[in-house]
């Protein structure tokens, strides 16, 4: 048997006596449970936020499986998948019709910049929302007790960029690019304050947006300063035209980004621009150990159901929502309350590695691992814990 499957199968080993409160019941035999989901699903980003969809109805058809029970009656999850275009105010408009179908839980958003908005609507309603990719601190320095991430935050991550810049990379003349949303500006202040840490000054700081397809004007403007490394804030539909316009221009420094630029998209969208040892970057996670063959499971079965590669976060969602109603089955309800308090106690053993929070919703583990790419393909330097 699958281990995701026998650790599911003792979800339905339940007291038959549990109370369930379950705002998303429905009438008759089978008692309907709402998982709300949230990425962007159109626009430069949809590529990513459809592999998290992915992801998400592969658990939801997992949990289907695996016959849990709640106060006697089977459970049915049924996922609630909405876009929020990577836009702010769109993610907003998301949470509320979530929020409206009385989801027990939200696994999202993808963005920094949609979650931290949407997560006011959340904890107004009370309910637990789980970001499988959302790094800037601010999110979980909120003080709402419903807000969990599952991968490390941007200081984390940030900072061991820019020492990684000054002192592998060893960086002299280091410009800084960054898309003003609140994961590109977040992560690139924290790669400056690791930078500084390790003696390294920035010598140019320049700004687009999470749209942009030409970069013309702040490329002139750092060429001129002559960097040896580049770092970008932002994510990969970004990232690879700025990548090919930089070539072009003759920068041939080489560039540094956060989890956003750290994708199996990435050659594609940066072209022979790209080169070869050419690009740095961390994602916020990383498997070590027995951990390393459940992930390598995990990635198999997604292209051998679905065609096509993990293209990012797909692992961090799955784990995620099983998380979620791992969380259901401790609180022995579907309130979304006592689902919260149950969160906060959990720990899970994910596809990930082991999953756990701290008094804040941050993931306790914060494992980084860092990456480059050769021949055009996505090569594993290190993982950092």
């Amino acid at each position: 048997m699958h281990p995701h499957r026998r650790h599911l199968a003792a979800f339905s080993v339940l007291v038959s006596a549990l109370v369930v409160s379950a705002p998303a019941a429905a009438q008759g035999a089978d008692l309907v449970l709402k998982i709300g989901h949230v990425a962007p699903l159109t626009g430069n980003q949809a590529h990513l936020g459809k592999d998290n969809e992915i992801a998400a109805k592969m658990a939801v058809a997992d949990l289907n499986k695996a016959g849990i029970q709640l106060g006697g009656k089977k459970v049915r999850f049924e996922l609630i998948s909405e876009d929020d275009g990577a836009d702010p105010k769109q993610g907003t408009a998301a949470a509320q019709k979530l929020v409206d179908a009385k989801v027990v839980g939200v696994i999202g958003h993808l963005n920094s910049g949609t979650t931290i908005p949407a997560s006011a609507i959340y904890h107004k309603a009370g309910i637990p929302q789980i970001s499988p990719s959302a790094t800037n601190p601010k999110y979980t320095q909120q003080g709402f007790d419903g807000a969990f991430r599952v991968v490390a935050n941007d200081q984390r991550l940030g900072g061991v960029l820019g020492r990684y810049a000054a002192t592998e990379l060893k960086g002299q003349r280091v410009a800084v690019i960054d898309d003003r949303t609140a994961y590109g500006q977040g992560v690139a202040d924290e790669f400056v304050k690791g930078l500084k840490s390790a003696g390294v000054e920035v010598v140019a700081r320049q700004y687009t947006n999470d749209r942009a397809t030409d970069f013309s004007g702040i490329l002139t403007a750092i060429r001129g300063k002559k960097p040896d490394v580049v770092f970008y804030g932002g994510m990969d539909a970004v990232a690879g035209p700025m990548i090919r316009q930089m070539r072009q221009q003759g920068i041939d420094a080489t560039v540094v980004g956060g989890d956003g630029v750290c994708t199996g998209d990435l050659p594609k969208l940066a072209g022979p621009a790209l080169g070869d040892r050419k690009l740095f970057c961390a994602e916020a996670g990383g498997v070590t150990g027995a951990y390393v063959a459940k992930d390598k499971a995990f990635r198999e079965r997604f292209r051998k159901e679905t065609g096509q590669e993990v293209k990012l976060y797909a692992p961090y969602v799955y784990d995620a929502t099983m998380m979620l109603a791992e969380a259901i089955q401790k609180a022995q309800s579907a309130d979304p309350k006592k689902v919260i308090a149950a969160l906060k106690g959990l720990k899970y053993e994910g596809v990930t590695g082991p999953i756990a929070f701290d008094a804040k919703g941050d993931v306790l583990s914060g494992t980084l691992t860092l990456f480059t790419y050769e021949k055009g393909s996505r090569s594993l330097v290190r993982v950092i814990q």
